[in-house]
């Protein structure tokens, strides 16, 4: 039994490292070629998860073809690509999607791309509460895995637990998929509130404020209000409304801090999600008739549309209602 990742970035390459807890080896795909060698020669991914070895039985790879012999494969590509490379993987292998995001133009859930890129594929999420630099040194995780198949998904559960790794299954796909979205959006305005020194009152309440704007977008599009308040959703939330780990809290960061959203962006080379989720959700949440007032002044200043002081004020001056 081998395992496949699809992405070695800093979550890919965690995962790929969990996997490989067993001593079972582990195909770890990667798109930069300096990675690949980087891994295979020093077990060790310096660009995205520097200072951490790597177990032998993860062999890197920039040929897709390497994967034809995996029975599982985890998707850890960035959001916006991933129906490109979904529909590279090999046809009728489970797909583990570890992707947060919504398409842009379609507006479609990761789980809805992947179906239709590689049709003959089972489809599952995996998302949760997980920095990857904790997940890769064995830290205590807790996750959740959502699978409409609940053999397929208790099989999966038991392929990828570990001592310190546990997931937690549902069959609410629709309610993972969208609490992982949301959250990127949100931490974005809670790294905004830190750089700008607005205090913890303003992220307690960007974080309280937030969690409404995603239940109601995640009811509006079927999930369940349970999975919306557990691991995927309200969980994954804290987390990266909390900390300079995550990208997208750091991206906001600088936004709070005076910095604009294209010189931040292009500046990276990780992707906060958030910055390209934001605007997708936006016209998602308007077409569903949700209200989402976080996210559209998320929207504002990745779009440099207006500036912070202005966007802070227009939050504040909304009027007053029932929570």
């Amino acid at each position: 039994m081998k395992a496949g990742v699809i992405g070695a970035g800093a979550w890919g390459t965690a995962l790929a490292q969990l996997l490989a807890g067993d001593g079972r080896p582990v195909a770890l795909w990667a798109l930069e070629a300096d990675v690949v060698d980087a891994i295979n020669a020093t077990h060790e991914n310096p660009l995205y998860l520097p200072g951490l070895p790597l177990a032998p039985s993860i062999r890197a790879t920039g040929d897709m073809a390497d994967l034809n012999d995996c029975d599982l494969l985890l998707v850890v590509s960035p959001a916006q690509h991933l129906r490109g490379v979904a529909g590279q993987a090999p046809a009728g292998v489970p797909l583990l999607l570890c992707s947060k995001g919504i398409e842009a133009g379609t507006s479609l859930l990761m789980s809805e791309v992947a179906r239709q890129a590689q049709p003959s594929s089972p489809v599952a999420v995996l998302s949760g509460p997980t920095f990857a630099h904790e997940v890769a040194k064995g830290l205590p995780t807790a996750i959740t895995l959502a699978c409409e198949d609940r053999a397929l998904g208790e099989k999966l559960a038991a392929r990828i637990a570990r001592p310190t790794f546990r997931p937690y299954l549902s069959d609410d796909v629709i309610g993972a998929e969208i609490g992982g979205a949301v959250k990127n959006v949100l931490a974005i305005a809670c790294g905004v509130a830190e750089g700008a020194g607005l205090g913890l009152n303003a992220r307690a309440a960007l974080i309280s404020r937030g969690f409404a704007e995603m239940t109601r977008f995640g009811l509006a599009r079927g999930a369940r209000a349970e999975t919306l308040g557990g691991l995927s959703g309200l969980g994954d939330l804290v987390l990266t409304c909390s900390s300079t780990n995550s990208r997208n809290f750091s991206l906001g960061k600088g936004l709070g801090e005076g910095a604009r959203a294209a010189d931040l962006l292009s500046n990276r080379r990780t992707v906060a999600e958030g910055a390209f989720t934001a605007p997708v959700l936006r016209d998602a949440a308007r077409a569903a008739g949700v209200e989402m007032p976080v996210v559209e002044a998320v929207c504002a200043l990745i779009a440099d549309a207006a500036p912070l002081a202005q966007v802070i004020d227009a939050l504040l001056a909304r009027p007053l209602r029932p929570e």
